[in-house]
């Protein structure tokens, strides 16, 4: 597996020999078209499989009741997340630029994922500072970051059978010229044989996980010049924190 560690030597190379630079940006490009083609081929027979099954329900709806039946559909549901996961992790570094209101964004995400918590014990708050500065970034992916995050955390919280109150925290402010993001859990926190390893794709810890979910979020925030880290602490719980860069040039 091509690792983050990887991944900065093949950086460091690829500044230092600008005709290395050249040839693997094209083959990484061929790299990433290569896999579109790929999740495209394999979504449309998919999207057949799927609408006969739906024909074949309504036409026949004793298999309704079949041994197996909603299993299928959980599998084919579950391929089809897998492909939109593997394209959005492919597509990770292509940015659509624009300025952003920072406080505010963030504001109607942790409002979003305030919304989905209503029904449940979920303690969540957040701590978004008024004047944060304005930034350029991608809105639908940091926003698609920022929620993998926090569904993360509800499902860090959710499995753990501790006695405390399950809480879920978001906080954001502005140190160094740079916009930090810190989404926080009080969960049973991550093994430390597995944090060297959580933000590789196809890695997974958890029950059916594809193990993108990270891999993707990390790949978008360093596509925006930022960094994503994680603190955890077992029986304590984890603590992500994004960092973005202030100024860019959109």
């Amino acid at each position: 597996m091509f690792s983050e560690t990887n991944n900065d030597k093949l950086q460091q190379i690829m500044e230092q020999n600008p005709e290395i630079k050249s040839f693997v940006t094209r083959l990484l490009d061929s790299h990433r078209l290569e896999i579109s083609a790929i999740s495209h081929e394999i979504r449309n027979p998919l999207t057949l499989v799927y609408s006969t099954l739906q024909l074949i329900e309504s036409q026949h709806p004793e298999v309704l009741s079949f041994r197996h039946w909603d299993s299928m559909h959980q599998d084919i549901e579950y391929m089809n997340q897998l492909l939109e996961e593997l394209s959005s992790y492919n597509n990770g570094e292509q940015l659509h630029l624009a300025a952003v209101d920072t406080a505010k964004f963030l504001k109607k995400a942790a409002l979003s994922f305030a919304a989905s918590l209503v029904d449940t014990d979920i303690e969540f708050t957040s701590h978004i500072a008024n004047e944060l500065p304005q930034t350029y970034v991608d809105s639908v992916k940091i926003r698609q970051t920022l929620l993998n995050l926090l569904r993360n955390a509800r499902e860090a919280v959710e499995t753990c059978t501790n006695s405390v109150r399950p809480t879920i925290r978001l906080n954001a402010d502005c140190i160094d010229d740079m916009i930090r993001i810190t989404v926080a859990d009080n969960g049973c926190g991550i093994n430390p044989q597995d944090l060297s390893s959580i933000f590789e794709p196809f890695v997974t810890h958890k029950n059916g996980g594809s193990g993108l979910g990270l891999a993707i979020a990390r790949r978008i925030v360093t596509a925006h010049g930022g960094t994503l880290h994680v603190n955890s602490t077992i029986k304590t719980g984890s603590a992500f924190t994004i960092m973005l860069p202030v100024k860019q040039d959109a």
